[in-house]
Formats: structure tokens, sequence, C-alpha cells
């Protein structure tokens, strides 16, 4: 049978809400007397019920994340920094995976909201008007991680996707390639588009016409980064530069081309988009925009924190700095 909080009361020789005000951290309750409601529990196996106590306080002190994929490093790592930041402010996290599906990221919502989540972090890619709908509509706090609404309604952490991407390629034009070309994640999404804007300010400022034909799109795998570059170096003028819009895809660039013979940087220089671990393990080290994910974990975590404790939040929308680094897979 369930112990509960009657069988410690009675093992204590104390009052039931003597052993809720220990078990909730109550400062009122006298030195002894917490210890023998403690030891009480120790002995007994006591564990208390949190639904129970989130009926009573109308509070679950869990909180639901929603995540395209746990499996991908950069979301890992942006779910590292939301827990930690939750364990610190004595929050549990639910993680759910959505696979980037429109209709399971509606149906996900919906369901942390029926498990009584007290708020919602989520990562996704292209915000509908359907997902501003249930956000406006949520009777618990939403904050984005890594994560554009069009509308800047939700409040969300971020950082600057097109002046990083405007910097990336502005280094290959700097190192003397007239040809730079873009891999992109799926355009149907307000970063992406960002990522799209920034590479082609850096064109217009070169004095160059962007050329759709060095422009392809990806999904952000492996796979994705080998077939775009299969493609784009099969072109009579094939790219000396390609930006790539993620870590993962711009491995399977560098490995592509060296499929097909050709030698990163001296042929060909890459710049990715992350600045995950993968970077340093890929030979040779891949140059890339170091985009801090643990801290907009950290951070949406944070400010979440503010709207459930009803604390003042001075900015809904959070951009964090970002900085680029270069390796070896670009010349300067």
């Amino acid at each position: 049978m369930n112990v509960t909080i009657y069988d410690v009361a009675r093992e204590a020789n104390v009052s039931m809400a003597t052993v809720s005000r220990v078990v909730n951290g109550n400062p009122n309750v006298k030195p002894a007397t917490r210890k023998k409601v403690l030891d009480a529990i120790d002995r007994l196996g006591y564990r208390p019920n949190a639904v129970a106590r989130g009926l009573a306080s109308k509070k679950t002190t869990t909180v639901g994340v929603i995540i395209p994929d746990i499996s991908s490093i950069f979301f890992a790592e942006l779910a590292r920094g939301i827990e930690d930041i939750a364990t610190m402010y004595k929050y549990n996290i639910i993680l759910s995976n959505s696979d980037q599906n429109k209709e399971k990221e509606l149906h996900l919502i919906n369901s942390m909201l029926g498990k009584q989540v007290d708020g919602l972090v989520f990562m996704g890619g292209r915000i509908t008007e359907d997902h501003v709908r249930e956000f406006q509509n949520s009777p618990v706090p939403v904050v984005l991680a890594a994560t554009v609404d069009e509308t800047n309604t939700i409040p969300s952490v971020n950082i600057n996707y097109e002046d990083a991407a405007y910097e990336a390629t502005k280094t290959l034009f700097d190192s003397g390639n007239k040809n730079v070309a873009f891999v992109s994640g799926p355009l149907d999404t307000e970063i992406n588009e960002q990522k799209y804007n920034g590479y082609k300010r850096a064109i217009s400022e070169f004095g160059a016409q962007v050329d759709d034909r060095y422009v392809v799109k990806g999904d952000y795998t492996y796979d994705s980064g080998i077939e775009a570059v299969q493609y784009l170096t099969e072109m009579d003028e094939h790219p000396t530069g390609i930006f790539v819009a993620s870590d993962e895809m711009a491995l399977g660039v560098i490995h592509g081309a060296q499929d097909k013979g050709l030698h990163v940087p001296d042929d060909i220089e890459v710049f990715g988009f992350d600045n995950t671990r993968l970077a340093t393990m890929v030979r040779p080290t891949l140059s890339t925009v170091v985009q801090p994910m643990y801290d907009m974990g950290a951070v949406s975590m944070r400010l979440l924190t503010k709207y459930m404790n009803g604390e003042e939040v001075e900015e809904q929308n959070v951009i964090l700095p970002h900085r680029n680094v270069e390796r070896n897979s670009t010349k300067s």
C-alpha cells in the first residue's frame, strides 16, 4: 500500500498540517519536530503526491518542453540549459519530441496543458497563426527558444540570425571567393528566411546579384549536405565558398566535396552555423557561427520562471550575442 501523509503524521506523532509544512519547506517548524518528521518519512519511504499537492496549490512545479528532435546535438544542448535552470528553480520538466510536424506540435501543446503544467518552453520551425492562437489562449506562460514568431507577440530567446548569416557570408567574400553558395534549411521558417536575408545582404554589398542556382534547400541533416555539394560542384562555374545553415549539414558538405576529390579549404571554403561539438570533430575543423545553445535554453527557462512567478520582465524578446569562430575549413 502507498504510504500517506496520515501514516507519516501517526509515525512522528504530529499533525498532518505539521507534516505538510515540513514537506513544503515551511520554516515555521521547530528543528526537533522537523527532524522527527523527516526521520518518519525516511523510515516509511513516503513520497509526496505531486498531483495532490498541485490540486491544493494550483501549481504542479512542472514545465512542458516541446522540442523538434532530442537526438539533435543542437536541441539537446538547448534542452540541457532548460533543465539546469528548471532544477535550480525546483521545477521538473516533461520533454516531448514534435518531429517539427505542425499537427503533432499543436497536439503536444494541448496535451501538455492537459497535464496542468505551470508553463511551456517551445522549440519548433514555422510558427503559424494556429500556433500563435494556441499560445495566446494558453492559461499558462509560453516562451519560445531558438524559434521566431513573426508577430513578436510571444516571449522568445534568439540571436540575430540575419546578422550572423551576413557576417559568415561576408567572411567568405573577404577571403577572395567570387561565387558563394548558401545551403539553407527549409525556407518556410522565419529563422531560415533571416539567414537567407543575411546571405543576400552580403552578396549585394559585394556588388553581385543573387543567383538562385547557388541557393540549395537542405533539411539540416548530414545527407542533405552531401546532396547539396554534389549538385553545386557539378555546375560549370561551381562556388568556391559555401555558407551552410547548420553544422551537421556543413559536415556533409565537407565530406561530399572530399568525395569528389576537392580539398577544403583550398578548392572550397565551408562556413557552418551553430558551433556544435561536431565543428571540432570533423577534419578540417569547421569555421562556424557560435550560437550560444546552452545559454538560449537557460535564458528561456529563466524568462519563463519570471512569468510563472509574477516577476518583472524588462524584455520579452531576448536577443543573445553571437560570434564567428574561424577554423581550418576557411583560409583566413
